[in-house]
């Protein structure tokens, strides 16, 4: 059981204007959590939100930088503790099954464990949103290899390893994103479990928005692209530089053959200008894949320099 092993938990609930739900989050993962600490990290709420948590028996700390992204930066840099258990304050999520992702987590010497959302409401999960999932979940796996199923979900167990090393630089809702991305990245074992997704209580209304925001996450996977894989990015851009420099050069080739003549002195400049620009593009790869490399080793060296989960037990 959970609450029997040598382990601190913490609770760390995101929320923003979430006053109708947040006393219920709390209560529900009080009864599943009874050990673990339960923090509401109010982002600027201008119903009350904080109050009704406090009220509710949560902690409750002010992240005045406005955005997820920023609230869970927060989250990981100030709260210590082994296992972190992040979940939305919507009341979307069922708490009942927190005691199962962490038993996971422990059992598996996990550093996450994402909780996959399933639901027959249509109204809690809706089509373009599920769509959009699946849309950046694939993009994901074509760039990064191994995924999740739902890699947009705002329930996650954390080791203090993963907490720790989490750099965490979106603003947004695109922090999931980056979540996932970390842990691929860093090759953490990791594990998905499925979880009862519910539609948000009569009078809540979800800050979300389909096409915004999963331009945002779609920005967001192009710039951990370019992070990540500098290498794949930058050269594609050589590649497509040189496929057009070739296709308007070929004209120009003909010409001169029969002619000795080069009359479209503009197009030849711009033919040339794009194979020098492809050639700085791969440049800038191969230097910018090395300096990943480095950054990636200091990230790792970082993540080692933290116990792992199992190291606690075994004391």
């Amino acid at each position: 059981m959970v609450n029997d092993l040598p382990i601190s938990i913490a609770v760390l609930v995101p929320c923003y204007n979430e006053a109708t739900t947040i006393a219920k989050v709390v209560s529900d993962f009080r009864l599943a959590l009874p050990d673990a600490r339960i923090i509401a990290f109010d982002n600027n709420s201008t119903d009350g939100t904080a109050e009704c948590a406090k009220a509710a028996g949560a902690e409750v700390v002010k992240v005045l930088l406005q955005g997820k992204g920023n609230v869970v930066r927060r989250m990981f840099a100030d709260i210590d503790a082994d296992v972190y258990v992040m979940v939305d304050g919507d009341a979307t999520y069922d708490a009942g099954a927190a005691p199962a992702l962490i038993e996971q987590l422990v059992d598996g010497n996990l550093d996450m464990v994402v909780g996959s959302r399933v639901s027959d409401e249509e109204a809690a999960y809706r089509a373009g949103h599920r769509f959009g999932n699946v849309m950046l979940t694939q993009c994901v796996a074509t760039i990064f290899g191994r995924t999740f199923k739902d890699m947009l979900s705002g329930y996650r167990v954390f080791s203090r390893r993963f907490a720790k090393s989490f750099p965490a630089e979106s603003a947004g809702f695109e922090t999931e994103t980056e979540l996932t991305v970390h842990a691929l990245g860093m090759r953490m074992p990791s594990a998905e479990i499925q979880t009862q997704y519910f539609s948000r209580p009569e009078g809540s209304e979800s800050k979300l928005s389909t096409y915004r925001d999963g331009f945002r996450i779609a920005i967001m996977i192009m710039k951990l692209v370019k992070t990540e894989r500098p290498f794949v990015f930058f050269t594609t851009g050589f590649v497509l530089c040189l496929m057009l420099a070739i296709v308007l050069a070929i004209p120009l080739l003909e010409t001169y053959a029969q002619t000795g003549l080069v009359p479209r002195l503009p197009t030849a400049i711009l033919s040339s200008a794009l194979v020098l620009l492809g050639s700085i593009l791969l440049v800038c790869g191969l230097v910018l894949d090395t300096v990943t490399r480095g950054r990636r080793e200091s990230k790792r060296f970082a993540y080692l320099s933290v116990p792992g989960i199992r190291s606690k037990l075994t004391r």
